[in-house]
């Protein structure tokens, strides 16, 4: 059982020292961000800029408005995982670095800006496609696509009180 132990310490060790905990930064605040602003952008851009309601508008336009929706959130996504990432990035490269010499070396504004237009076009574009791929899906399976669901009567109602046993 002792040596079974060992082989299992080890391993975690090995598998910390491979993934460590500052990678995930980055991709946590990237999926937060993602989740967060999809399904509020996609309601506006039917409330705003699509004059016919949802029900009303083709598949394929609705996919349209899917990938708009994932692409505004995958440009939210870059810009807000960007300076963690970049920071990473440096501290992965320069071995015994700090934050502080990630800071001084790349700047406040280098470290916000450095590669973030690819970044934009790259994530945007890849939000949007998984995005567009889930609605695609629901619409397979004859789900209706992401937003603009208008509530029901029985969700406007009032929930009746129970009744008090005696």
């Amino acid at each position: 059982m002792h040596r079974y132990g060992f082989v299992l310490s080890s391993y975690k060790l090995k598998l910390f020292h491979i993934f460590p905990k500052p990678l995930l930064v980055p991709y946590l605040l990237d999926t937060m961000m993602k989740f967060a602003s999809f399904e509020t952008i996609v309601e506006m851009v039917y409330k705003y800029a699509i004059p016919k309601p949802k029900d009303q508008c083709s598949k394929s336009l609705q996919l349209g408005v899917s990938f708009a929706g994932g692409y505004v959130a995958g440009v939210l996504c870059a810009v807000v995982s960007h300076p963690a990432d970049n920071l990473v990035s440096f501290l992965n490269n320069a071995k015994g670095a700090t934050v502080s010499d990630a800071v001084r070396k790349l700047g406040l504004w280098g470290l916000f800006t450095r590669g973030l237009p690819l970044r934009i076009v790259m994530i945007g574009t890849l939000t949007g496609a998984q995005w567009v791929i889930y609605d695609a899906f629901k619409v397979f399976v004859g789900l209706p696509t992401t937003g603009g669901v208008a509530p029901t009567n029985a969700l406007l109602e009032p929930v009746p009180e129970p009744a008090r046993i005696a």
